[in-house]
């Protein structure tokens, strides 16, 4: 028996020991985001150039089947601050439903007031996003390719307020944050965005006052044409693409230049099977990225720092590994070591973990610059407390599914790249029910987050009936996140 708890408890703890020390290395992002904002002033433009002299730029909207939000994309897009006669707009379309007749029109429309707009097809979608990106890159004009998803609407003055920052020749890359249209829609999209925002603001502010590799995010960014082919171009071997060649074009020597004050607003997944779609391809990436990558990062000149933040980076996904088997664990550790009772001394450090996280969340949701207009401080300190606590349930219900897409990706499993549905949902009244999309099958994780719901509600009811209170809340939380997963992946199917 001795091994068996020993086993257990070794187990335990270095998952435990894991979580802390990303935890921990998120705080230290924190520092750094603090110690940046204290000394940064945001490039201000100089007087505009005449038209003429003005570079021309491509924009490249990636698009596979979106009937709900394409001619929302094209008519934003158009919108754009920006001479028509320097910038074209290149509809990148997988398509294979009625979305291309809609498009086609809005398309045709717009080429009638002298804009300069294609629809461009390919005969498979072979590579998919990356594939169509690497595709149209012969038929662009642009020295700068600006990029967004289908469901981005940037600002009028987004041009405007990026190509300055190409001024320097060594900057290859801006990226600029995402904000969220329909943040306020639901539970889910709310906390979504809890989590979003840290990495849009302490994240990526923290690596650049760091001086660490950043990210470009898939999206409402511009690259220097000469960088994406000095890099090699997109690569369609692992799901995210856009950190692939982040990493790459980096290697190079490029830099990333993060906009914090330049938002782009964007719509949330607003139903699970669209968000639960969205994390397994970002954390199935993120571990393919670091599986090609992580051996070129440490034979480069970069420095130790940037070679470790860079390595914790790429691994960041597979946190959720961790997550999950301390989840697990934790039960047969309620019942093996239930004699032992650990005071706050022994587990100060796991304290300390979860103190940092809950740090990074509340600068990045309640302190950060532009949460102003969101309410007073104590509006937005009253919605964190309430949410917190659902972010982390939410957070670990979704451990096993990302655990999976980590799995998979280190061990080089293949799977499409399943873009996540959108409805163009942005106000309260708005409604993706009933619409084409959805999810129609039931994955058989789904009917493991259940199992896990109830396994954790009764290690919680096991723990108060023995008067050990040592994982409570810990069972509490999990069986509430499996709970909220397996309800939702179940309500928003659309059943045949």
């Amino acid at each position: 028996m001795s091994i068996l708890v020993n086993a257990v408890f070794a187990i335990y703890i270095t998952a435990l020991l894991l979580i802390t020390f990303y935890c921990l290395l998120q705080l230290n992002l924190l520092y750094n985001y603090k110690k940046f904002h204290r000394t940064y002033v945001p490039k201000v433009p100089g007087i505009q150039p005449p038209s003429g002299q003005l570079p021309f730029v491509t924009i490249q909207l990636p698009v596979f089947n979106e009937m709900y939000v394409v001619e929302r994309l094209i008519d934003n897009i158009m919108q754009l601050d920006y001479p028509k006669d320097r910038f074209e707009v290149h509809l990148l379309d997988d398509s294979t439903d009625g979305s291309v007749e809609v498009a086609r029109k809005k398309i045709e429309y717009y080429r009638a007031k002298g804009f300069q707009i294609e629809q461009i097809f390919r005969d498979d979608r072979k590579g998919y996003k990356a594939g169509a990106l690497k595709d149209a890159m012969p038929k662009a004009k642009g020295e700068f390719i600006a990029i967004f998803d289908a469901d981005f609407m940037p600002k009028k003055d987004f041009l405007k307020k990026t190509l300055h920052h190409f001024e320097d020749e060594k900057v290859g890359v801006v990226q600029t944050r995402w904000e969220h249209l329909n943040e306020n829609y639901s539970l889910i999209t709310r906390l979504q965005a809890m989590q979003l925002n840290v990495h849009f603001s302490i994240e990526q502010q923290g690596r650049r006052g760091g001086n660490y590799l950043l990210q470009f995010n898939g999206t409402a960014g511009i690259w220097r044409r000469a960088t994406i082919e000095d890099a090699g171009g997109w690569e369609a071997d692992t799901l995210t693409e856009d950190l692939d060649l982040s990493i790459r074009a980096q290697l190079k020597g490029w830099k990333i230049n993060y906009l914090e004050e330049v938002g782009s607003p964007a719509e949330l997944p607003a139903e699970m099977n669209g968000l639960k779609s969205q994390q397994f391809r970002w954390m199935k990436g993120g571990a393919e990225t670091a599986k090609k990558m992580l051996p070129t990062i440490w034979h480069s000149k970069l420095t130790f720092s940037q070679k470790f933040h860079a390595s914790m980076q790429l691994l960041g996904s597979s946190i959720f590994v961790c997550i999950f088997i301390m989840g697990v664990m934790s039960v047969p550790a309620l019942f093996l070591l239930g004699g032992l009772h650990f005071g706050p001394g022994e587990m100060f450090w796991a304290l300390s973990g979860f103190v940092a996280f809950m740090a990074v969340q509340y600068v990045a949701n309640v302190q950060v610059p532009g949460k102003e207009i969101e309410g007073g401080y104590w509006k937005r300190l009253a919605k964190f407390i309430v949410l917190f606590p659902l972010f982390l349930a939410l957070s670990m219900g979704l451990s096993l599914h990302n655990t999976v897409a980590v799995v998979q990706g280190w061990l080089g499993k293949q799977s499409a790249f399943i873009r996540t549905p959108k409805f163009n949902i942005q106000g309260l009244r708005d409604t993706f029910k009933s619409q084409d999309y959805l999810a129609t099958k039931i994955s058989w994780t789904t009917f493991f987050e259940g199992g896990l719901a109830v396994y954790f509600l009764a290690a919680a009811f096991y723990g108060y009936q023995m008067e050990n209170m040592q994982f409570l809340l810990l069972h509490i939380l999990l069986s509430l996140g499996y709970g909220i997963i397996f309800y939702y992946t179940l309500a928003h199917l659309k059943f045949k």
